[in-house]
This record gives C-alpha cells, sequence and structure tokens, in this order.
C-alpha cells in the first residue's frame, strides 16, 4: 500500500478559519499520510497555472511513475463516501495518488486531458479553497472506514 498521497493546489488558504478546519483534519490523517504541494495563483491565466500543474505532477511523477493523476473538476465522476473510499484504497494498493485542485479559473484543458481520471465532489459547485477542504475530509472518512472508526456514520 502507498504510504503518501498528494494534493497538488493552486493557491493558499489565507483565512485563519479555513486553515483550522484543514489542519484539524490532516492532523488526524494517519495512513496513508498527505503532502500538500501549494503553487502560486496566477490570478486566473489557467494556461500558467496549467503549465504550473503539470510541472510538478511530472515532478511527483518521477518519484512514482506508477502514481494516477486524479483532477477534480465538475464534469468528473461522482462517488458516494463508501464508494470513494473502496477506491481509494484499491488505488493506494499500486500508487501515491496525485490530486489536483485547479485555480479560480479553474484546469486548463491539458490538465484535464492529461489526468488519467476525473473527480467530482458534487454536482454543485465549490470555491476551490473549500473543494480543498472537503477532499481532506473525505479521505480522513475513508481512513476511518478502512479502519471501521465510528467517525462515519
Amino acid at each position: 500500500m502507498a504510504q503518501c498521497l498528494h494534493l497538488v493546489c493552486v493557491g493558499k488558504l489565507k483565512e485563519k478559519s479555513l486553515q483550522d478546519i484543514e489542519g484539524d483534519y490532516f492532523k488526524r490523517l494517519r495512513s496513508p499520510t498527505l503532502k500538500i504541494h501549494e503553487l502560486k495563483s496566477r490570478n486566473e491565466d489557467t494556461q500558467k497555472e496549467g503549465q504550473e500543474i503539470l510541472d510538478k505532477v511530472h515532478h511527483l511523477k518521477k518519484e512514482d511513475p506508477q502514481a494516477k493523476v486524479i483532477a477534480l473538476c465538475e464534469e468528473g465522476i461522482e462517488r458516494d463516501t463508501e464508494d470513494f473510499s473502496n477506491w481509494l484504497e484499491a488505488s493506494l494498493l499500486n500508487s501515491s495518488p496525485i490530486f489536483v485542485i485547479a485555480g479560480a479559473a479553474g484546469h486548463d484543458p491539458k490538465v484535464l486531458k492529461s489526468a488519467d481520471e476525473k473527480l467530482s465532489l458534487s454536482k454543485l459547485t465549490f470555491p476551490h479553497k473549500l473543494a480543498r477542504i472537503l477532499l481532506i475530509e473525505q479521505l480522513y472518512r475513508a481512513q476511518t472506514l478502512r479502519e471501521r472508526h465510528p467517525y462515519h456514520k
């Protein structure tokens, strides 16, 4: 089983309240660990952001050539929590998944084309900073399901 998940995201969480929420889930994640790679926001220049995302993903794939790149986007596959947990566990058997969250303007088409999979958190549209927190919470929830912890009721 892979020991690490990666989250490549554009922008930083600047609001203290959001940092606290993310930090709470982040410290609960034990296995696998999560590494967050923050890229500078390019003020809705999706081409520049897209190239920086692709460069970071390329670097991470050098460490784990089997890593799957999962772009979070509204046209992605929707999974319920238990399906997501099972999918994540199966994905971790062979590689360290790389989740990618774009900036406010969304993904550059080159990023979506290069992604191995596309994942949607909901049919609703979320700000990218909230999508980041939702993903981390779901990673924690998947961990608790694997461990049969009562968090997921």
